[in-house]
Order: structure tokens, then C-alpha cells, then sequence
């Protein structure tokens, strides 16, 4: 990690520059030079070590368990389908409340569908 913010630092930005960034399809983070062009960030920078892959595979993992499609996962905990392909593909992470259910569905998903169905009119 200090070799990465050491990179950070030898940048040709100006100091308190901020710095320009750019997702790219394929989940690196590169930063955009003024000259337009971009440079890889260090992976240490651009994402959690493992974190994002092993939320990826939970979330996968409790879907599975459940034998339920995305769109009908996504259905039942009423989240969009694209949050649980997020979560899935490890774009996103499951924060707070989605972790905690996430959780809840994985220990006891018969009591947990049960609960967010009565919310329905």
C-alpha cells in the first residue's frame, strides 16, 4: 500500500490537484492524465484486496441457496435486478442493511421471505 501511495504522489499533478478517474468496462480504475490519455492505477489504490470478490461470491452463494433467479432474488428483497448482478459480477458491494439481510436470508431464508412478503399490498 505505501508503494502505491508513493506512486500516487510522484504523479505530475500539482499538489491539491484533484485527481480524474475512469471506470473502465472491464472493473480497472485508471486515472486521466491532462494530456487526455490514462495510466493504470496500482490495484492497491483502485480496489479493496479481495474484498469485492469474496462479497461476490456471498452474495452469488445465498442466491443459489435459495434457488431463485436474479430477477426473482431481486423481486423478493425488493431491490432492482441490476443491485444483485452487482453484487454478483463484484462491481458493488453489499453495505449496512444489504449485508444484514444478505445474512439473515443465508441462516433462515424461509423467515426471512416470510417477513418481506407481509409488506406487500
Amino acid at each position: 500500500m505505501n508503494n502505491a501511495l508513493a506512486e500516487q504522489r510522484e504523479s505530475n499533478r500539482p499538489k491539491g490537484a484533484m485527481m480524474r478517474v475512469r471506470l473502465k468496462a472491464d472493473g480497472r480504475i485508471v486515472e486521466i492524465l491532462p494530456d487526455g490519455t490514462e495510466r493504470s492505477l496500482p490495484q492497491t489504490l483502485a480496489r479493496e484486496s479481495n474484498g469485492g470478490a469474496a462479497d461476490a461470491a456471498y452474495a452469488r452463494s445465498v442466491r443459489a441457496r435459495t434457488k431463485l433467479t436474479q430477477a426473482e432474488f431481486a423481486a423478493r428483497i425488493c431491490v432492482p435486478i441490476e443491485t444483485v448482478r452487482n453484487w454478483e459480477q463484484g462491481k458493488r458491494s453489499p453495505r449496512g442493511p444489504a449485508r444484514a439481510l444478505l445474512k439473515v436470508i443465508d441462516k433462515a431464508p424461509q423467515v426471512a421471505f416470510a417477513v418481506l412478503g407481509e409488506n406487500k399490498s
